[in-house]
């Protein structure tokens, strides 16, 4: 790749429509809240909007330096725990958030696959992603039905907790108020990050059209999920190289063009610290910390656990 034009297209790129992405990233990130808020009085628990947006704010935060989303989710987890919900809740509806973001990007990519293949009739893989579709609804069902385990079973801790994920699944998945209501703040959410690639892409005079970045982006945004990098470095752009090269977009900007993108994530994630100040993160850590120098005073041969956060 040539490199040093690459940056110079970089430092070429429309101020105004780079602004507007930052305006859109910020958007995504109350989306996601409101899609986790959701999930939440989905299964009933008790957690204020400003609270739900502010933890996972706090989340959003933590996935730019943990690998991939999985990371985040369990800091995520951690706070909502402390926030007053049950282990079980903030456990669950954490998952099934992430549960219904994974359906939500497949079935974006599947509905937006006829206009994929009309751009590009000889991609590869055509039946990938209603397999993956398939495989999500199966997931679903199978989650639904952990409570059907032996009776016997349920003396065990993990299953009554898997028990229990069935129970909330339901919850979420078979009432159709909630599971549309979910999928479709998933699916916007989804098109808003494409839109955010335009932006960036029309900011830096690439020749792609808007359906271009419908049907491009959300499968690089399912390649990130792997927890297998630092905040998507390197999935990203192995990715997006490859995806827009489908449309005659030349490695050299399409590797900018995912640069900028992941740029773009962290600096607006990185309000999400101050967030985790605000909101006694700091307290909260020195408070679990006094706890288990505590427990190890009181019997030396227990070896203390690791601290909560980072």
């Amino acid at each position: 790749m040539d490199l040093p034009s690459a940056w110079a297209k970089a430092k070429a790129i429309d101020p105004q429509l780079a602004g507007l992405a930052v305006a859109l990233m910020l958007v995504q990130i109350g989306l996601g809240g409101v899609r986790w808020g959701l999930v939440l009085r989905s299964l009933e628990a008790v957690f204020g909007w400003a609270r739900t947006i502010g933890v996972f704010y706090i989340g959003v935060f933590f996935s730019i330096v943990l690998p991939g989303a999985v990371g985040g989710d369990a800091v995520r987890m951690w706070f909502a725990r402390k926030g007053g919900l049950s282990l079980a809740t903030a456990i669950n509806s954490v998952m099934l958030e992430r549960a219904v973001t994974v359906f939500s990007l497949v079935l974006l990519v599947c509905l937006t696959q006829p206009i994929l293949i009309s751009r590009v009739p000889d991609l590869p893989g055509g039946t990938v992603f209603p397999v993956m579709l398939a495989v999500c609804v199966i997931g679903i069902l199978v989650l639904a039905s952990l409570d059907k385990l032996p009776e016997s079973l349920h003396r065990w801790r993990l299953v009554r907790g898997l028990v229990h994920l069935a129970s909330d699944t339901r919850k979420l998945f078979f009432h159709p108020g909630w599971s549309l209501t979910c999928v479709l703040v998933g699916l916007a959410g989804n098109a808003n990050i494409s839109l955010v690639v335009y932006m960036l892409a029309e900011g830096l005079g690439m020749d792609v059209h808007a359906l271009d970045c419908l049907v491009l982006v959300p499968p690089v945004l399912l390649v990130m999920t792997l927890p297998i990098s630092i905040a998507g470095w390197g999935l990203r752009e192995t990715a997006m190289v490859t995806a827009f090269g489908f449309v005659g977009i030349a490695s050299d900007e399409a590797l900018v063009l995912s640069i900028l993108f992941g740029i773009l994530t962290m600096l607006t994630a990185l309000p999400g610290g101050l967030v985790f100040l605000l909101s006694g993160g700091r307290k909260i850590e020195a408070e679990e910390l006094a706890d288990e120098a505590a427990a190890t005073d009181e019997d030396p041969g227990v070896r203390s656990p690791a601290p909560p956060l980072p």
